[in-house]
């Protein structure tokens, strides 16, 4: 049984963090998305594959060329568990506040 690559794995790495940022502001081709890094094309499909596996960057074939675009629907399991976060240190900070006001 092969496991879900998962989300939080995918953006760790400033190279697929990049990589979504490039694709967040257009679809490219796997070639332009490669130029953009100074690395081999082997490593960047390496990203690739784990970005299309967690669901964050698609991959269509037209022709010969592989156009990549962002899919931002996975970012959501990262947008609930960071709200989390921001709302336990909003009251604690608001709670500071109001002490710090005593």
């Amino acid at each position: 049984m092969k496991a879900r690559r998962d989300v939080f794995q995918a953006i760790a790495d400033p190279t697929r963090r990049a990589i979504i940022g490039l694709l967040a502001k257009e679809t490219l081709t796997l070639n332009t998305v490669a130029d953009n890094f100074n690395m081999s094309q082997p490593a960047i499909s390496k990203h690739m594959r784990i970005l299309t596996e967690c669901g964050l960057v698609v991959i269509v074939k037209q022709g010969r060329e592989r156009h990549c675009s962002a899919s931002f629907s996975a970012l959501q399991e990262v947008a609930q568990w960071a709200a989390q976060y921001r709302h336990f240190w909003s009251n604690r900070l608001d709670t500071l506040e109001q002490l710090l006001n005593e």
